[in-house]
């Protein structure tokens, strides 16, 4: 498989934003920042503020392991935490999210 062009990579940053957009927007949370770019250890990170980061990895990804990742950042606005409040918020929006997060797991060890 082949690298994609630059122009594959920009529609799908472009993509990914909108869907992180959709989401927050479903969820009530507002984004002052919004990043893609390289990152070495995380798939994610946020801030109080509203700043989010996300690993430009994931434009490689296809949309389910996309919404995992978005959902999981957006709820710690909400909860800091990956406790039973985290976890049923995770159900709520996703549904059978582990198999999610398992998979993604999988992307992290190729």
């Amino acid at each position: 498989m082949s690298e994609p062009s630059q122009s594959e990579q920009t529609t799908r940053k472009v993509a990914f934003k909108a869907r992180v957009r959709h989401w927050a927007d479903k969820l009530d949370v507002k984004i002052v920042w919004l990043g893609v770019r390289p990152m070495r250890n995380k798939w994610a990170s946020c801030s109080t503020n509203g700043h989010l980061n996300f690993n430009d990895g994931l434009l490689d990804l296809d949309e389910a392991l996309w919404d995992y990742v978005i959902v999981h950042e957006l709820l710690h606005f909400f909860v800091p935490n990956h406790g039973k409040l985290w976890k049923s918020l995770m159900r709520a929006h996703l549904g059978q999210w582990e198999i999610l997060e398992t998979r993604l797991n999988q992307e992290t060890r190729k």
